[in-house]
């Protein structure tokens, strides 16, 4: 069978994880998406964001991203 360009798509199934934040956190989040609202002139609930939020901080943490390549090796 010839090899698309196009990979097979990962697992897309989500996985529900339920998580109690102090109330600082959970300010900071709402002012955040209000911040989100004003750039991008679109609401997003925070829990639409979350996801995104902490994929873009795992992304930028280097040492995990070199240590979850060498356990893929």
């Amino acid at each position: 069978m010839a090899e698309l360009r196009l990979k097979k798509l990962p697992d897309r199934t989500p996985v529900k994880v339920t998580v109690s934040l102090p109330p600082e956190l959970g300010e900071a989040l709402a002012e955040y998406a209000e911040l989100y609202r004003e750039t991008y002139g679109q609401a997003e609930p925070m829990q639409e964001l979350i996801p995104a939020m902490l994929a873009a901080f795992l992304e930028a943490d280097r040492q995990f991203a070199r240590r979850r390549r060498d356990r893929r090796s």
